[in-house]
């Protein structure tokens, strides 16, 4: 008969590597998200749970917009052993190539119940304009 403190002792050891690894793979996430498009502008949707809104950061870089920010470690371990986890925790940051049709000065992002939406405006479609062009005999 095996002794229960004995038993207990080998949890630890098998599950250690696991949770160092998931703490380790943890110190950075890519946040689910998706696009879409209306006539009017573009909207990308991305699930941040846990995630507070002065901890998220939006900006253009050049034709990109970047979302970048921090889902922060938040865990009691007194008392407790965790043989794992698959929250996932540390700074993220992703990037989409806008569309050549954004209109980069006309954005707004809104963050409700863990999910962020951005929305960025499409420009006017340009007025087609012929020209003629003067042909020069010699």
């Amino acid at each position: 008969m095996v002794e229960k403190s004995h038993t207990a002792g080998w949890f630890p050891h098998l599950y250690e590597p696991l949770r160092s690894l998931g703490e380790r793979i943890a110190d950075w996430f890519a946040p689910r998200s998706e696009a879409s498009a209306s006539p009017d502008f573009y909207q990308i949707d991305m699930e941040l749970p846990g995630v507070k809104a002065k901890d998220i950061d939006v900006s253009i870089q050049d034709d990109s917009l970047v979302v970048k920010g921090e889902k922060r470690f938040k865990r009691e371990k007194a008392g407790r052993t965790y043989y794992f986890t698959e929250r996932e925790y540390g700074s993220f940051q992703r990037t989409f190539r806008l569309p050549a049709d954004a209109a980069n000065d006309n954005i707004d992002a809104d963050f409700a119940d863990g999910v962020l939406t951005i929305r960025v405006a499409k420009k006017a479609p340009k007025k087609s304009s012929e020209k003629k062009i003067k042909i020069s005999s010699r």
